[in-house]
C-alpha cells in the first residue's frame, strides 16, 4: 500500500508542471483567445511550479498552489487500483486529461473542445491497442456501443440546455472506457453521474437560499411606503 501511495505522488509531481501549464492555457473565458503567456510580464508559460505563480514575475497563473498536485496524485492512486490490464494507458490518458478539464470548468465553467477531442482521440486509439494487445477485439464493439448510448443521451441534454456544449464529447469517451468493464458498469457508471449532476443541481439551487439568510416576515408597511400615503 504505502509504495503505491508513495509512487502515486511522485506521479502526481512530475506530471503536475505541464498540466498546469495546460489549465493556464485554456482557463480563459469564451470568446477570448488561449492564454500562451503571462498576461502580467508576457512570458511564455508551458510549465509552472507547485507555487502556481509565473516564473518571471511571480503572478499567480491557473490553479492553487498544490492543488493541481494533489489531484492528479489522486487520480493516479485510483488508476493503479482501477487498472488491471492492458487498459491502464487508456485510464491513465482520460485521467491526465479529466484533470485540466475538472479545473478549467472550475475556473471557468466551459470544457474546451481541443481537450475534449484530445480525450476522445486519446481513448480510442489506446482502447484499441489494448484490445489487440489482450486478444480481445470483440470488447471494442461493447465499448463503441455504450459510447454512443452515453454520447448521445448528454447529447440530448444538451439540446434540452440542461448540459453544456462540452458535455457531449466528453461523454462519448467516458462511455468507451466504462464500457470497457462490462454493461453493468457503464450502466453503474451512468446512473452514477446523472445522480451526481441531480445532487449538483439541489446543491446550487440551495446555496444562495442559505446566503441570503432566514427571510423576515414584514410586520407592516415600510417607512417609504408610510411616507408615500401620507401615513
Amino acid at each position: 500500500m504505502v509504495p503505491v501511495v508513495a509512487a502515486a505522488v511522485l506521479v502526481g509531481l512530475l506530471v503536475a508542471p505541464p498540466l498546469r501549464g495546460l489549465i493556464a492555457y485554456f482557463a480563459v473565458p469564451e470568446g477570448e483567445p488561449w492564454c500562451g503567456a503571462c498576461p502580467l510580464c508576457g512570458r511564455a508559460v508551458r510549465l509552472l511550479a507547485p507555487t502556481g505563480r509565473c516564473p518571471g514575475c511571480r503572478g499567480r497563473l491557473g490553479a492553487g498552489a498544490g492543488t493541481v498536485e494533489a489531484v492528479a496524485a489522486a487520480v493516479a492512486l485510483a488508476v493503479a487500483y482501477a487498472a488491471d490490464g492492458p487498459q491502464v494507458m487508456a485510464l491513465a490518458w482520460a485521467g491526465l486529461l479529466g484533470v485540466v478539464l475538472g479545473f478549467v470548468d472550475g475556473r471557468v465553467r466551459r470544457l474546451p473542445h481541443l481537450l475534449n477531442l484530445a480525450l476522445l482521440a486519446g481513448v480510442a486509439v489506446l482502447l484499441g491497442v489494448a484490445a489487440l494487445a489482450d486478444g480481445r477485439p470483440g470488447v471494442l464493439l461493447r465499448c463503441l456501443l455504450v459510447a454512443l448510448a452515453v454520447g448521445a443521451l448528454l447529447e440530448l441534454a444538451v439540446w434540452a440546455r440542461a448540459l453544456g456544449p462540452g458535455d457531449s464529447p466528453l461523454g462519448f469517451a467516458l462511455g468507451g472506457l466504462l464500457g470497457w468493464y462490462g454493461w453493468s458498469v457503464a450502466l453503474g457508471g451512468l446512473f452514477a453521474a446523472c445522480l451526481s449532476r441531480g445532487l449538483g443541481d439541489v446543491y446550487k439551487r440551495q446555496v444562495p437560499e442559505r446566503c441570503d439568510g432566514p427571510r423576515r416576515r414584514r410586520a407592516g408597511p415600510t417607512l417609504k411606503e408610510r411616507r408615500a400615503g401620507g401615513g
